[in-house]
C-alpha cells in the first residue's frame, strides 16, 4: 500500500500508527488484497481493509480473461463500494455484516475500510455444513431478502450473480451443444419474470460466511455481485456450495422449508401488509429453475467443478425441457 492510503485509514480512524498488517487473502485475478491491520490509538484494536488496485497484466486462474470480464470485475468494486456507501446500513443483527467505517478512490486505487469481525466474535470459517449449520446461514438470507424486497437497485447490479447470462456471453459459447444451452435465455427470462424482486447478495456460497464461536449466527461478507434478482439465486447457490451431492438430495427440501419459515417471520417485521404466500409459492417454483441457472453457468466456465454432479444435472435437463415446452405452446 502506498502512503496515501496509509494516511487515509489513519485519518479515518484516527489512529497514531499501524502496528501491523496482516494478509488474509489476496483477490480474485490479482485485482488487489484484503489485509488486516492492527491499530494503535484508535478506537478500536484492528480493521479489515480492502484494497482494490487494477492489474496491467491479468492472470485469471482459470484463463477466462478479456477486456469483457475486466469491465465485469471493474464494476464489481464500483457496486461494492456503492453498497457499503448506501445501503449496508440498512442491514440488522438478522443480516449481519461488517461495519463500513469508509470508502475512497485514492488514484487509481479503490479502498474499502471494514470491521474485523474476528474481533467481534465472527472469527468461525467453515467449508462444509450440517444442517443446523446451513440452517443458520438460511436465516441470515431470509432476513436480508425480506429486508430489501421491492428496493431500488439503482448503482447496483440491475441483476445480481456473478454467472448472469448477460455477464457470461463466453462463458455461453464454451457449452457443449445440449438443451440446457438453448434453453439458457429461456431460463434467465423466467427468472427475470419474478413478480417479487428483492436485492440478493450474488455470492451467497459458504466461504462468504462467518461464524460465530457457539455457531448461532453468522456476518457475510464480499458483496460484488450484490443486485436485483429473485431470492431463490442465492439460496440454490448457497445450498450447492456447502453440502455434498448426497447431503442436498436428502436436505434439500428440509433446509427450503426453514429459509420460508424464516422469511415468513422476516416478512412480517418488515412488510406487514405483503402476500408471503403467494410470493412462497412463486419462489418454489422458480428453486430448481435457479439451479439450472448455475448449472448453465458451470457448464461453459468448468465443466469439471466439484459442483457439477448428477443431481444437478438431473435438474438443469428437466427444467429446460420444461420450459421450452412451455414456450414452443405459447
Amino acid at each position: 500500500m502506498n502512503s496515501q492510503v496509509i494516511q487515509w485509514f489513519k485519518q479515518v480512524m484516527g489512529a497514531q500508527h499501524v502496528q501491523s498488517e496482516q494478509r488474509i487473502q489476496s483477490l480474485w485475478s490479482g485485482y488487489g488484497e484484503i489485509v488486516r491491520l492492527t491499530l494503535a490509538g484508535a478506537g478500536v484494536s484492528s480493521v479489515v481493509l480492502k484494497y482494490i488496485r487494477f492489474p496491467t497484466e491479468i492472470h485469471h486462474p482459470h484463463g477466462w480473461h478479456s477486456d469483457f470480464s475486466h469491465q465485469r470485475k471493474v464494476m464489481s468494486y464500483q457496486v461494492e463500494t456503492h453498497w457499503y456507501e448506501h445501503f449496508s446500513t440498512q442491514c440488522n443483527t438478522s443480516c449481519r455484516l461488517a461495519v463500513c467505517y469508509g470508502t475512497a478512490m485514492l488514484g487509481d486505487e479503490h479502498v474499502i475500510l471494514l470491521e474485523d469481525l474476528d474481533a467481534v466474535g465472527f472469527d468461525v470459517r467453515k467449508t462444509w455444513l450440517n444442517q443446523c449449520e446451513a440452517r443458520v446461514c438460511l436465516h441470515w438470507l431470509a432476513h436480508f431478502h425480506a429486508m430489501f424486497l421491492g428496493s431500488d437497485t439503482k448503482e447496483l447490479w440491475s441483476t445480481g450473480t456473478y454467472w448472469h447470462l448477460e455477464t457470461r456471453p463466453d462463458e455461453w459459447k464454451a457449452m457443449p451443444e445440449s438443451t440446457l444451452k438453448q434453453a439458457a435465455n429461456i431460463i434467465d427470462e423466467r427468472l427475470a419474470a419474478s413478480r417479487f424482486k428483492t436485492i440478493i447478495h450474488g455470492d451467497a456460497k459458504v466461504a462468504n460466511f462467518c461464524f460465530s464461536r457457539d455457531g448461532s449466527s453468522v456476518a457475510a461478507v464480499d458483496f460484488q455481485y450484490v443486485g436485483g434478482g429473485c431470492g431463490m439465486k442465492d439460496v440454490a447457490y448457497f445450498i450447492g456450495s456447502c453440502l455434498d451431492e448426497q447431503q442436498e438430495v436428502a436436505w434439500e427440501n428440509t433446509l427450503l422449508d426453514d429459509y420460508f419459515n424464516a422469511l415468513k417471520h422476516a416478512c412480517v417485521a418488515y412488510h406487514p401488509a405483503l402476500d408471503v404466500t403467494t410470493l412462497e409459492a412463486e419462489w418454489r417454483t422458480l428453486f430448481p429453475v435457479a439451479q439450472a441457472d448455475f448449472s448453465r453457468f458451470l457448464a461453459g466456465w468448468r465443466p469439471n467443478h466439484w459442483k457439477v454432479n448428477d443431481h444437478h444435472r438431473r435438474i438443469a435437463a428437466q427444467v429446460s425441457k420444461q420450459l421450452r415446452h412451455h414456450v414452443s405452446n405459447r
